[in-house]
């Protein structure tokens, strides 16, 4: 059996054996005796253990005699910057950020919101609350006013930590007047605000404010907080339906026995080694795989800010990869469509040696099988899609670079990963047989490293998540499991469409558009219609040299998809855009576009990247006559 193989059996015949060994890649200052402790369906792993997770992740490479080698590189096309800290600075750095906030009076278990961009001082923050205990929440840099004002208050924190401004391609982000909306707003008010002056624009700081090294000066480094493995490390917001943001819990123990795990077995890397998730803190992927993760198992992490076109080119990610030999890269499928788009030849590759890299990971939303396939032709190594939400904190399904990589199926997310019991169910709870979309839910309980609760909501946890299908976790994704075990996800369960009874995915139909040599990036949604109960609206990005030809493009894409899904699929209308909406992860708002097609109200989600798109697609839909 491959390694693979190994560890599923494994895990089958006891997941506490499992992830008891799991744990012991760590240092534990009391080793847990009560590996799995269950209260209805309310799991926590590790119970009785305690560990300090900054020990684990900087300490302790210092202490192995590894204190030179790189941890965190600094990369910013933004400013023409690179900086480099070795695992010594690291400690530095943050046992005298986490002295100030000593000094400040935060204490174990005391917030701290994190409201910065992309630079080292926001690394340093994150790492120096859990080395005191306290409990991080990092906000997306330059994120609303009012959706900063609620998370400032459900989190109730101490300390709000920022900057005086962002920085994107070709504008400036001030921060501060933002941030003072959000406290003018929020009814918690925070003992202080730290701001970090960057020259790009500096802030006008006022009573409650504390400039960034006027606030560390002088602090005594704070020694290493030992902490219960189920105690709270960070809380990080999602949306939620209602509007308001659900906080994500994240627990100490078993996040990082199930990062250590993932980034030997998943991502292939060794200590010493370069490791890329090309993404933002403000992110899942950013906490887990910029910060936490790479730094666990000793590798050197890449923090970038930047993009992966316009700062300068589309050859942005290929510099930075040849640069600081990257092994394995980690970004969004949306990033390789905008390097497609600007490239599609893929001629900047070929400034760059991009032999290092290993492997090229994707996630954050579906990859769509055209440009996995591109990539790989373009860079010669494995592209895997895999699939995870910010909910389960690590991959619940891949493929798995160091236990034995398996064939990768375009258009599939790969194999379930060991801990994640995944079954598709219909509306009834019944098991559908392979091949047939469901609803994908993972059998109780989830493995070390997901969500244990809500912040301070339990039963807002237990209804978002544990009702649908008793004893499982919803994913809130529709997908099938095909005979090999390869787990595809179509689309969010509200995604799918009844057209005429038959139950279709909007995800397969953007397969098949996707395909179109002339199209760049797709969006399928489904309307309202009297007589089907729905019918699918085919939004098309084209590549520019294709615009004039709109018309019988989508004329050859409702072919494609009557040929490809069937006459069923009923696609009968095309709309040529300039660009989609999207998240500033990348995710198209395709439940926005539905809302705005249906003529229903909606609520343009926080994390919306322009929303002044979103008045260009009302345009759209008014000149194809939308509502009806």
């Amino acid at each position: 059996m491959s390694g693979y193989e190994n560890h599923l059996a494994s895990w089958r015949a006891s997941p506490e054996t499992f992830w008891k060994q799991a744990a012991e890649q760590l240092d534990w200052d009391i080793f847990p005796t009560r590996i799995l402790q269950q209260n209805d369906d309310i799991y926590r792993w590790f119970a009785d253990g305690r560990l300090s997770a900054c020990y684990n992740l900087i300490d302790r490479h210092v202490d192995a005699g590894r204190g030179e080698q790189a941890a965190l590189v600094y990369d910013s096309p933004m400013t023409g910057s690179v900086k480099s800290y070795s695992y010594n600075d690291l400690l530095d750095e943050v046992s005298r950020l986490a002295g100030a906030f000593q000094r400040a009076g935060v204490e174990q278990g005391d917030r701290v919101v994190i409201y910065m961009p992309m630079v080292p001082e926001a690394v340093f923050a994150m790492l120096a609350c859990c080395r005191i205990g306290a409990v991080h929440s990092v906000v997306f840099g330059g994120f609303a006013a009012r959706e900063l004002a609620k998370r400032i208050d459900d989190a109730t924190p101490k300390l709000v930590l920022s900057a005086s401004c962002g920085l994107e391609p070709g504008r400036v982000v001030a921060y501060k007047p933002l941030l003072e909306e959000a406290l003018d707003l929020s009814t918690h008010k925070p003992d202080l605000s730290v701001i970090l002056q960057r020259p790009e624009h500096e802030a006008d700081l006022q009573d409650g404010d504390a400039e960034w090294q006027e606030f560390v000066e002088g602090a005594e480094p704070a020694d290493c907080v030992v902490t219960k493995a189920t105690d709270p490390l960070y809380v990080l917001y999602t949306s939620g339906t209602t509007g308001v943001p659900k906080g994500v819990v994240r627990d100490v123990g078993g996040y990082l026995t199930a990062l250590s795990w993932s980034m030997k077995q998943i991502y292939g890397m060794a200590p010493g080694e370069a490791y890329w998730a090309a993404s933002d803190i403000g992110w899942v992927v950013g906490h887990s795989y910029i910060v936490y993760a790479p730094l666990l198992v000793g590798c050197t992490t890449i923090l970038y800010e930047g993009k992966p076109i316009g700062t300068p080119d589309p050859g942005a990610f290929w510099r930075v990869i040849e640069d600081h030999k990257v092994k394995v890269l980690f970004t969004a499928p949306t990033a390789l469509r905008a390097i497609k788009k600007e490239d599609p030849t893929g001629s900047y590759k070929d400034k760059y040696d991009l032999s290092s890299l290993r492997h090229l990971f994707l996630a954050g939303e579906r990859a769509d099988p055209d440009s996995l396939i591109w990539a790989h032709k373009l860079l010669g190594v494995p592209v895997i899609d895999h699939w995870w939400q910010t909910e389960t904190g690590w991959p619940a399904i891949g493929n798995f670079a160091g236990a034995g990589l398996k064939p990768v199926k375009p258009g599939s997310a790969g194999l379930l990963v060991p801990g994640y019991d995944f079954h598709v169910l219909n509306e009834d709870h019944e098991e559908l047989s392979a091949g047939q979309i469901g609803d994908l839910a993972i059998k109780l309980p989830l493995p070390p490293g997901c969500l244990p609760t809500l912040w301070h909501n339990e039963e807002g946890f237990k209804k978002s998540y544990l009702t649908q299908h008793p004893g499982y976790y919803s994913t809130g994704d529709a997908g099938f499991i095909d005979e090999d075990g390869y787990i595809s996800i179509m689309s969010r369960t509200d995604d799918l469409i009844n057209v005429a009874g038959h139950r279709l995915s909007t995800g397969a139909m953007e397969e098949v558009i996707s395909n179109h040599p002339k199209v760049a990036e797709c969006a399928v949604i489904g309307v309202n219609d009297a007589i089907k109960g729905a019918l699918p609206v085919a939004f098309v990005v084209l590549f520019a040299d294709a615009e004039e030809d709109a018309a019988s493009i989508g004329k050859e894409l409702i072919a494609s998809v009557r040929h490809e899904i069937g006459p069923v699929a009923a696609l009968k209308h095309v709309i040529a855009v300039a660009r989609l909406p999207k998240t500033r992860s990348g995710k198209i708002l395709r439940g926005t576009m539905r809302s705005m097609a249906n003529g229903e109200e909606f609520t343009p989600p926080a994390t919306i990247d322009d929303p002044a798109i979103l008045d260009e697609i009302r345009d759209y839909l008014s000149n194809e006559g939308y509502p009806q």
